[in-house]
């Protein structure tokens, strides 16, 4: 935070300062995220307590929010066609994952490649912890070029009982996979956020360069790789919360 008022200090171009407003609308703003504090409260609550699993917590959480579309009114015909116009399309493509992924699964579990390298691998004179740095850099590198659904649902088998072998938690593991996978969609040449945030910029007339965008996440993927090397110095950041429940 400081360091973005010292940059706006120094260049007021890059970050010029916003209207102002008094406490009492920015309090009243505030009324806005009720909504999603009441979805939040209902899926997550509920998960802790154990009344429902976490894919039922889903289901739920949908349930949630067509109550309140209902109750406030927001919604109609027309909103629920395109919902459920870009379900079914969304839904197709990661169908057509998973197919893809099982087959492959298939394939190396005849083949046992993943045995294999697992057995190569935790075989290796090695620190774990050089290990698991090794699979977290092949993960960055894959998920430049790959979906990161794709790209998890093919490697999990390969990898993950090497992770188990050299003794890693398994949610540890889960939380560090999602994190480097997701750094797949703003990282060069196939950052599809950043393709969004271009198309967005473009619909409304700012045609913002593609590579400044590409330039301006930047400091979020040096935050997240941050992020990632404390979680994996430090494993309890990621286990307080799964310790605290089970």
């Amino acid at each position: 935070s400081k360091g973005l008022k010292r940059r706006g200090r120094i260049d007021p171009d890059k970050g010029p300062a916003g209207a102002g407003c008094t406490t009492r609308e920015k309090l009243h703003s505030l009324t806005g995220l009720l909504d999603t504090i009441i979805i939040f409260v209902l899926v997550i609550g509920g998960m802790f307590n154990g009344w429902f699993t976490p894919t039922e917590a889903a289901s739920v959480g949908v349930l949630g929010v067509l109550g309140l579309g209902l109750i406030k009114g927001q919604l109609n015909m027309q909103l629920i066609l395109k919902s459920l116009y870009e379900t079914l399309g969304t839904s197709c493509m990661v169908l057509f994952l998973i197919a893809g992924a099982t087959i492959f699964g298939k394939f190396l579990a005849v083949t046992r490649i993943p045995f294999d390298i697992a057995s190569w691998i935790s075989g290796l004179d090695l620190p774990s912890i050089v290990i698991m740095a090794g699979i977290v850099l092949i993960y960055f590198l894959s998920g430049c070029f790959m979906d990161s659904l794709a790209l998890v649902m093919l490697t999990i088998p390969i990898f993950f009982p090497v992770v188990t072998s050299l003794g890693f938690d398994p949610i540890w593991f889960g939380i560090i996979i999602v994190l480097i996978t997701e750094l797949g969609v703003i990282t060069p040449p196939v950052g599809i956020n950043v393709y969004v945030v271009y198309g967005v910029s473009t619909s409304i007339g700012a045609n913002i360069p593609l590579e400044s965008i590409f330039k301006g996440i930047m400091p979020f993927l040096v935050a997240i790789l941050a992020g990632i090397l404390l979680m994996i110095l430090f494993p309890d950041i990621v286990l307080f919360l799964p310790k605290l429940m089970y």
